[in-house]
């Protein structure tokens, strides 16, 4: 194989505007952002609730979180498939090899990585803060979004993380979602498919698109931080 053929030909197939790579990448995207739009409001609660209050269940909803953060994808996937066949409780809603289910996957991919980055962004938060919105008439609601946007640099911090890992993955989109052309082919799982087949040009240009997402969102976020610390400096 030459390196540097499929290397030209992986940049040809980026800037030529290659119907079935963008397609992928579309696909991908959004997928992506559907699950981490799900995903981000439940764990964003979900996260304000285990670090602020005392309640039954507390401490093993918190161990469950930090050790779904190590499941693999492909578990996460298997227990989906078996799920969605049509002889699994969720059969009917013919969730298996489409969208929707790959979307459902990447929610609880997501879940584990959303949750811990809030729990901690929260429990790192000055008690004061609370203490002073209540003591302000501050309703329930009020208090956690109080509360939530102080710690906004963490809770950004947690969705880019978030979609890092839900755009990344590949057991799962690949177990519930068949890797069919043009339907559920992702970037991850096309680029498994080409590589299998010898056929690296167009593995490598997708994953040329992942690095380059990698390069964003890791900017963005320290940015975010930057912004942060000045903030921080400027009070």
């Amino acid at each position: 194989m030459d390196f540097s053929a499929s290397i030209r030909e992986a940049f040809l197939l980026l800037f030529t505007g290659d119907v079935e790579l963008w397609r992928i990448i579309w696909v991908s995207l959004k997928t992506s952002i559907v699950s981490l739009a799900i995903a981000t409001p439940l764990a964003m609660v979900g996260g304000y609730l285990m670090a602020s209050y005392q309640f039954p269940g507390r401490k093993i909803l918190i161990w469950l979180a930090q050790v779904s953060l190590s499941f693999p994808t492909v578990l996460i996937g298997l227990l989906l498939y078996l799920l969605m066949t049509r002889q699994g409780p969720l059969g009917a809603f013919h969730l298996l090899f489409s969208q929707s289910g790959i979307i459902a996957g990447q929610v609880l991919i997501g879940l584990p990585v959303l949750v811990a980055f809030t729990l901690a962004s929260v429990q790192a938060a000055d008690p004061r803060l609370a203490e002073t919105a209540v003591t302000l008439g501050a309703s329930r609601f009020r208090l956690m979004m109080t509360v939530l946007h102080e710690v906004r640099f963490g809770v950004m911090a947690a969705v880019i993380n978030g979609f890092g890992r839900i755009l990344s993955e590949v057991g799962c989109a690949m177990m519930v979602g068949g890797n069919i052309a043009g339907e559920t082919r992702t970037i991850t799982t096309a680029i498994a498919l080409e590589t299998s087949k010898g056929e690296f040009a167009q593995g490598i240009a997708l994953g040329i698109l992942l690095i380059v997402v990698a390069l964003f969102i890791n900017a963005a976020l320290m940015m975010l931080q930057g912004e942060a610390s000045t903030s921080g400096v400027a009070s």
